[in-house]
């Protein structure tokens, strides 16, 4: 089942991003309104880093950054990448083997030819096993 579903057919298309210059109380807000828990960090078109919204509200709520903290100043800059045509199971492989001991990296950006194609999380992996349930 894992090795069936690509990439592509779950993602996330439309990838709402955040500029490095942006102030991290502002991406915060990105995150929040757009309920959405990671930003990929772009400009002109390259792909610099990711912000995710446990990081920001975590260390915002612990008063870490001082007023006008730049997300560059913050973002992940090794970001995990997929490809469209990559399976789900290289998707979960992958989340594993770049987390934390025994955690998970919970978004991953999907490129190809260097060009940003959209984002795949936990979520979308687990809608797109219910859906597989639900058949």
């Amino acid at each position: 089942m894992w090795e069936n579903i690509k990439v592509k057919d779950v993602m996330t298309k439309n990838v709402i991003t955040v500029d490095p210059e942006e102030d991290v109380v502002f991406a915060f807000e990105k995150l929040m309104k757009n309920k959405i828990s990671a930003l990929p960090v772009v400009k002109k078109g390259k792909l610099l880093g990711i912000v995710t919204a446990t990081d920001l509200g975590h260390n915002l709520i612990l008063d870490k950054y001082k007023l006008g903290t730049k997300v560059k100043e913050i973002m992940v800059k090794d970001v995990v990448c997929v490809s469209p045509n990559d399976t789900l199971a290289d998707v979960v492989k992958k989340m594993y083997e770049h987390g934390d001991k025994d955690e998970i990296i919970n978004q991953l950006v999907v490129k190809e030819n260097d060009e940003i194609k959209g984002i795949i999380s936990d979520g979308d992996i687990i809608r797109a096993l219910r859906s597989t349930l639900e058949e």
